[in-house]
């Protein structure tokens, strides 16, 4: 599990590359618990959250970009 503070200190460019690479391991591990290979089940959760945090992120610095204070 990532935490939170690791993906605030990186760049939109990391968060992109970080975003593409737990993408491809959700897909590895949906395919190994559809082959009945997969022994952690929980990473499952973990790797889906973590997409979570990383695109809430980008969202938030997208709307900050957009909407700056006057």
């Amino acid at each position: 599990m990532t935490k939170i503070a690791d993906i605030r200190a990186k760049s939109a460019d990391e968060l992109a590359g970080m975003l593409i690479d737990l993408r491809k391991e959700q897909f590895n591990l949906r395919f190994q618990r559809a082959t009945g290979q997969l022994e952690a089940t929980g990473r499952i959760r973990s790797v889906r959250r973590d997409i979570a945090r990383v695109k809430t992120i980008l969202a938030e610095r997208e709307r900050a970009a957009s909407n700056p204070k006057s």
